[in-house]
């Protein structure tokens, strides 16, 4: 298992509480955010395994401020989409000598594809950040099913994790944090959250991709259906700002 992430004091945090597991874990230090950290993250993947059974991507953050990358790309769409389109694609090769590769997506909640105006995506002039989350959820799941009709040996899709007990709300803004905190008794737990993910990397098959929009139901999932020309301006899109 290889693991990745900013904070490399919290990455020594999770793999200590893995017990025994631990030797069989690898933690590296990275950053999604830009497409230099995204190539690096690639590099030392490749470096350390000859193929990928499981990609999960759940890296995200929760802030409403217009934070621009070293790119010039929002913070949140650099993390929530272009670096999932970039470090998949980067690691196809790995993924393809998998006998059953899968690659999840951890997304917000939605019971449909959200739409999106592709134009919005192409200029970042204004970035909205409530307006914009729903867009990139739906940018995930236009990205699951073309990788589910492009790759066909890769079994694709998106899974939402609720509100659940995790520190990513504390970027928001305090009314925001204060309703979290007392809503904290109700909120999943991170064991529940990741059921889904967990059962869909081990268990996943088909080729549509699907998303589980229930946490813990595994059993709970819809099919993700696309609008074709706003699909091929994504990838377009993704491929000229990233090169992957």
């Amino acid at each position: 298992m290889i693991i990745l992430g900013r904070d490399k004091q919290k990455g020594e945090n999770a793999m200590a509480s893995f017990g025994v597991a631990r030797n069989r874990a690898i933690f590296l230090s990275v950053d999604l955010a830009t497409h230099d950290g995204v190539k690096d993250a690639a590099r030392q993947i490749n470096e350390i395994t000859d193929k990928i059974d499981g990609l999960l991507h759940s890296a995200g953050i929760f802030d409403p401020r217009d934070i621009r990358t070293k790119d010039g790309l929002p913070l949140f769409f650099a993390l929530a989409y272009l670096s999932r389109y970039h470090l998949t694609q980067l690691l196809l090769p790995k993924l393809l000598k998998a006998d059953h590769p899968r690659v999840i997506m951890m997304v917000g909640t939605v019971s449909k594809v959200p739409k999106f105006d592709i134009k919005k995506f192409q200029s970042f002039e204004k970035f909205n950040f409530w307006t914009m989350t729903l867009p990139i959820v739906g940018a995930c799941m236009y990205y699951a099913d073309y990788l589910a009709k492009t790759q066909p040996k890769i079994f694709t899709g998106c899974t939402t994790p609720g509100v659940a007990r995790t520190d990513i709300f504390k970027n928001a803004p305090w009314y925001f944090r204060a309703c979290v905190a007392v809503a904290r008794p109700f909120l999943n737990s991170v064991e529940l959250a990741a059921r889904n993910p967990v059962q869909a990397l081990l268990k996943g098959k088909g080729t549509s991709a699907y998303m589980w929009n229930k946490p813990g139901n595994f059993q709970r999932k819809f099919a993700i259906e696309v609008n074709k020309e706003d699909q091929k301006a994504l990838i377009d899109m993704s491929h000229k700002l990233t090169g992957a």
